[in-house]
């Protein structure tokens, strides 16, 4: 452990499978402490647990993104746990496709609550806390981001409201010592992947698309860097095609 992460409390949202979860446990592999909200209590109580066995200090917190009221208490547990904390991941997120004739409006807002209301509210929040240890916020975002294609319009416009979030947020947060990390990574080996081929009626070949820990390793390294230096964007694509079909 020789990142500088150790003894950080880091809180990362969506946890429970995918890039979340590999960021969680490349933490507790620094030697960082966990804080893990969700809905699937079961799920993240066991990646906690995965995070002890390297030693660091992890807990789960039942927590709706999609629910506001619920925000300030879990917040309060945060305080009373950890004392607050230095590093916030947003990892969490919801993916709907559909032409924007067919799309419903329904979905639009449970992507905008998810994707971009949550991040923002949630930031917020530990925004005090972060200016004072001059901590660090990573958003998870998507090739979608900056780059739009049919049939995902409601998922990318939330994620180029992303973009646009932690843009601002970071020309605000910078005076205070507070970075700001936008990942867009390509198409990764996830459940939410799996669903997106299935919808797209493609094979679903996950040894042939990014894998969660090589997202996580890229995080990491961008985490660890001195107070000198701020990397701002990480964009990271599957280096093997689809196979011609």
């Amino acid at each position: 452990m020789t990142s500088g992460l150790a003894n950080k409390v880091a809180i990362v949202t969506g946890a429970s499978s995918g890039i979340g979860r590999s960021i969680a446990l490349a933490l507790a592999r620094e030697g960082a402490s966990l804080v893990l909200p969700g809905r699937r209590m079961d799920v993240l109580r066991a990646v906690a647990q995965e995070c002890i066995q390297f030693g660091a200090k992890a807990q789960s917190y039942k927590l709706d993104l999609l629910q506001d009221s619920e925000f300030a208490a879990f917040k309060a547990q945060v305080d009373r746990d950890f004392s607050g904390a230095d590093i916030l991941v947003h990892s969490a997120g919801m993916f709907a496709s559909a032409s924007v004739a067919d799309a419903s409006l329904r979905d639009f807002d449970l992507l905008y609550q998810c994707n971009v209301r949550a991040p923002f509210a949630l930031t917020q929040l530990f925004l005090t806390d972060l200016a004072k240890r001059r901590g660090q916020i990573v958003f998870i975002n998507s090739t979608a981001g900056f780059m739009a294609v049919g049939g995902v319009s409601q998922y990318a416009a939330t994620k180029h409201a992303l973009k646009g979030f932690a843009d601002s947020l970071r020309d605000e947060v910078n005076p205070f010592g507070i970075r700001v990390i936008s990942v867009f990574p390509g198409r990764t080996a996830t459940p939410m992947q799996a669903k997106v081929h299935e919808l797209e009626g493609k094979k679903y070949e996950a040894d042939r698309l990014l894998q969660p820990a090589q997202v996580a390793d890229a995080i990491i390294s961008a985490l660890a860097q001195g107070p000198e230096a701020e990397i701002t964007e990480i964009r990271i694509r599957p280096m093997l095609k689809a196979a011609a079909k």
